[in-house]
């Protein structure tokens, strides 16, 4: 799929789970802490969820933030994923995050993301409930961990931390990052 087709497989996942859900747009936007206009904005392809909204979507509708990847194409190994098999999703903010786990429904779960320059998570902190960590593949990665300072990581450098903890993140810098995480 090229990117706009992934935009509109997003848009139409979140719209269709919500409604089995029987959530209204007014209840969603009021749980997440957005406006009306903006999640139908989202759930029309018009425009794309920060990587806070769509934990704040996830955890409301109760499903992991991984149910939005767009559905695999057929793979030959099932224990293996290659580039042009992986699921991608295009957040605002200048985030990508390309799931490159083999199952979604495993234990753990493994995206890689890219942050391009000034991208970041968003301003509000997000809470999954999965334990996650991360490896940094290249460039900078700055934290933010609840209340805490800015903690920046630097190529080589990794982290963990507990599920429910909030934070947010973004790369403060002029040059591409690269982090893989793993979620639980």
């Amino acid at each position: 799929m090229n990117k706009q087709e992934e935009i509109a497989a997003l848009a139409i996942l979140i719209h269709d789970l919500r409604k089995h859900k029987k959530y209204t747009l007014k209840d969603l936007a009021d749980q997440i802490g957005r406006s009306v206009g903006f999640l139908s904005q989202v759930e029309r392809g018009l425009s794309r969820p920060t990587v806070a909204d769509l934990t704040a979507i996830s955890e409301t509708l109760g499903v992991p933030t991984t149910y939005f990847y767009s559905l695999p194409k057929p793979k030959e190994l099932p224990w293996v994923t290659r580039p042009d098999e992986r699921r991608t999703l295009y957040y605002a903010n200048g985030i990508t995050d390309i799931l490159v786990s083999p199952k979604m429904r495993a234990s753990f779960s493994m995206l890689e993301s890219h942050l391009e320059a000034g991208a970041s998570s968003g301003e509000r902190h997000l809470t999954d409930s999965s334990e996650q960590g991360g490896y940094v593949l290249e460039g900078e990665l700055t934290l933010w961990l609840g209340d805490d300072d800015a903690v920046t990581l630097q190529t080589g450098d990794s982290f963990q931390f507990d599920s429910h903890t909030r934070c947010r993140y973004g790369n403060l810098t002029e040059h591409l990052t690269r982090v893989l995480w793993v979620y639980t």
